[in-house]
C-alpha cells in the first residue's frame, strides 16, 4: 500500500498515558507529509517530460522516414539529377540520423538521471527509515530506564 501525504495529514494516534508529545508527532508528519508531496510531484514532472521527450523521438523518426520517402520519390522522377538528389538524400539522412542520435542520447541521459534521482530517493527513505527506528529503539530504552528506576524506587 502506498502512503499518499494526505494519508500522512490524516494519521490519528491513540494517546496513552505518558506518549510522546502530540504537537512534536503531528509537526513530524506535517514535514514528512510536505517533503512526500514535494517528490511526488517531482516524479510526476520527470514522468511527464520523459513522455514528452519520446514523443518527440516518435515525431523525428516519422520526419526522418517522411525525408526518405520524398526523397526516393525525387530520384525516380527525376533522374537527369540521379547523382545530385541521392547526395542531397545523404546528406539529409545523416543530418536526420544525428538529429536522432542526439535526441535519443539526451532522452536516454534523462532516464538515466531520473534512475539516479529514484536511487538517491530509495537512499534518503532507507536512510530516513534507519533514523525513524533510531528514534523508537531510544525512546524505548527510555521507558525501559524510567521503569526500572520506578521499581528501584517503589523498593526503597
Amino acid at each position: 500500500m502506498r502512503i499518499t501525504p494526505l494519508d500522512i495529514q490524516q494519521k490519528q494516534f491513540k494517546i496513552k498515558f505518558r506518549g510522546f508529545d502530540m504537537d512534536e508527532v503531528y509537526s513530524f508528519l506535517e514535514i514528512i507529509r510536505e517533503e512526500l508531496e514535494e517528490i511526488l510531484k517531482e516524479n510526476s514532472m520527470l514522468k511527464e517530460k520523459v513522455v514528452i521527450l519520446e514523443n518527440q523521438l516518435e515525431d523525428y523518426k516519422k520526419i526522418e522516414q517522411s525525408i526518405r520517402d520524398t526523397l526516393m520519390t525525387a530520384q525516380r522522377l527525376v533522374e537527369d539529377y540521379q547523382i545530385n538528389a541521392k547526395k542531397e538524400a545523404e546528406l539529409i539522412i545523416k543530418e536526420a540520423q544525428l538529429t536522432a542520435e542526439n535526441i535519443i542520447k539526451e532522452a536516454q541521459e534523462k532516464v538515466v538521471k531520473i534512475h539516479e534521482d529514484i536511487v538517491d530517493l530509495k537512499g534518503i527513505r532507507r536512510h530516513f527509515k534507519e533514523e525513524i527506528r533510531r528514534l523508537i529503539e531510544s525512546h524505548l530504552k527510555m521507558l525501559e530506564f524510567d521503569k526500572e528506576r520506578e521499581g528501584e524506587e517503589s523498593e526503597v
